[in-house]
């Protein structure tokens, strides 16, 4: 049977080949974050010049369609950025069709000119870029012909499906070169995967969805994805972010730009614990990825923060429950749901014992679920899935009838998932299955529905429903493992019939020593040695 031929041999190249191919002819020539920089500014800027062109010929279509015959008219009116509806509208300096014709002696001066165009374009493009890029990095005439060249090959017709294509881009640098891929310095990409599953749990469909440390916009642009698989309507979902790093706060305003998500950023970055550009907002839904143990998050202005008034100053050397203060606090009262990720620690932390007790006898945590190692390029560890919710008193939600969830905790333990595991560049990574996330979300919906009862709905090894009082006597650690019933595999041994094998196998040893020893006096005493 003949093998089915790689995209690659039908003269289609995976992005991950055009990456390469661009990586290598900057090789020397950029430090590791100006590549990365200057490829995603690249990917942008073809990705919104090709939907410009397929937007502007549509019109040019409408135009002609509507009995328009003089060509001065229907350049006026293709040429009108409030026509523009289903791309954004690029201005003409930084349109790809025209960058690409430049000679390589032109193309860094033109395409910072076309960066500034952007800038000075109105709010969709305002602070997606960093100015003056490619004359910082000033490279060679024909390098930049031939990565420019190389980035042209990606056309939205091919790539146009991607859940996130800048996102791929700066997943791939995370793998490649580990771009400052620590949760310190905020980058670290949530593969989407995850976001299925997160969005999966708390059903974003419509109102308000906030991302206190957005990162490059993916939880967005991913989510949109989601939304849309399920017949919601994104356009009813009015997104707001925040990110404290400026070069991922750029990302991100490019990121949802490029897929016309609408979005509320902030006039700039700034950390959302000294400089909340949200203040006063309040969300129906809240996706997150925090960095893990952050360290240097606290300011002594923070200490009397209306956030923490309720529920205690979190510890000053780890920002995971500032995170879960911050994100409780940005939920609308009676009706707000917050699904986002923290390190395993945060789980049964000594220091944060109190208000770990608070945020439980408030009724504020409706779900922990612990994850699998390896579902992250930039980290192998294991991490939780925290569900907040600020109604667990039943009614409808979503076309589902739910029942009264007060003092009840639901716990899942998915470390055990790891049957789908894919090979990156640099290491092995566990990717949840579209079936795996169906079954977590029916078990969540389930424990959640009228008919279920929370006092017995469990299964060993996989989840249990905990009341209260239980949770009082273990301290309020939130551990999966403290409730979950584990079975004991030693009780499946007989105990008898081991002793008797290895009583046996013992004594075939030892007469094999005595055979071997006899063997050996032997022969040393034929070479005229007595051994005692």
């Amino acid at each position: 049977m003949a093998k089915k031929k790689k995209k690659e041999d039908a003269g289609m190249p995976s992005l991950e080949t055009i990456l390469f191919n661009c990586r290598e002819y900057l090789r020397s020539n950029a430090s590791l974050n100006d590549k990365r920089d200057l490829l995603l500014t690249l990917v942008f800027l073809r990705f919104i010049g090709e939907k410009f062109v397929d937007e502007q010929q549509r019109l040019y279509k409408m135009a002609l369609d509507n009995g328009m015959t003089d060509e001065e008219e229907i350049q006026a009116f293709v040429n009108e950025p409030s026509m523009y509806s289903g791309a954004p509208f690029v201005p003409e300096a930084a349109r790809w069709d025209k960058l690409v014709e430049q000679p390589g002696t032109k193309l860094n001066a033109a395409l910072d000119d076309a960066l500034q165009a952007l800038e000075e374009s109105g709010d969709t493009f305002r602070s997606c870029v960093r100015l003056g890029l490619f004359s910082s990095i000033n490279l060679s005439p024909n390098v930049v012909k031939q990565v420019v060249d190389e980035v042209s090959k990606i056309s939205h017709k091919t790539f146009g499906t991607e859940r996130d294509l800048i996102g791929r881009v700066y997943e791939y640098f995370l793998k490649s070169f580990a771009v400052n891929a620590t949760k310190e310095e905020g980058e670290f990409y949530t593969p989407h995967d995850i976001v299925e599953l997160i969005a999966a749990f708390i059903e974003p469909f419509d109102g308000t969805l906030y991302d206190p440390c957005c990162g490059s916009g993916g939880m967005f642009v991913q989510c949109a994805k989601y939304v849309e698989e399920k017949q919601g309507d994104i356009m009813q979902v009015n997104v707001y972010g925040q990110e404290q790093d400026p070069a991922t706060y750029r990302l991100a305003k490019m990121n949802l730009a490029m897929r016309g998500i609408s979005h509320h950023l902030g006039e700039r970055n700034a950390s959302t614990f000294t400089k909340d550009m949200h203040r006063g907002l309040t969300c129906d839904y809240i996706m997150a990825n925090p960095p893990f143990n952050l360290k240097k998050w606290y300011s002594p202005e923070l200490s009397n923060d209306a956030r923490w008034a309720d529920y205690g100053l979190p510890p000053e050397g780890n920002a995971n429950y500032a995170w879960i203060l911050h994100i409780l606090s940005k939920l609308k009262p009676q009706r707000g749901v917050a699904g986002f990720l923290l390190a395993n620690g945060a789980l049964g932390d000594g220091d944060t014992v109190t208000i770990r007790q608070k945020l439980i006898e408030a009724d504020k945590v409706e779900a922990i679920v612990v994850l699998p190692r390896e579902l992250f390029y930039t980290t192998d560890i294991s991490v939780t899935l925290w569900i907040l919710n600020q109604n667990k008193g039943g009614g409808r939600w979503h076309g589902r009838k739910l029942r009264k969830r007060t003092g009840e905790i639901l716990f899942m333990d998915l470390r055990q998932w790891t049957e789908h595991a894919v090979k990156g560049e640099q290491k092995k990574k566990t990717l949840f299955s579209h079936e795996q996330i169906a079954h977590a979300v029916s078990i969540y919906h389930t424990w959640q529905a009228e008919g279920t009862d929370g006092t017995s709905y469990a299964e060993p090894e996989l989840f249990r429903s905990v009341g209260i009082d239980e949770l009082r006597k273990n301290n309020f650690s939130l551990v999966p493992s403290r409730y979950i019933e584990f079975k004991d595999r030693d009780t499946e041994i007989d105990y008898d019939a081991t002793l008797r094998h290895t009583a046996s196998t013992v004594a075939q040893l030892l007469q094999r020593q005595e055979t071997n020893a006899q063997t050996l006096r032997k022969a040393l005493k034929q070479l005229g040695y007595e051994c005692e």
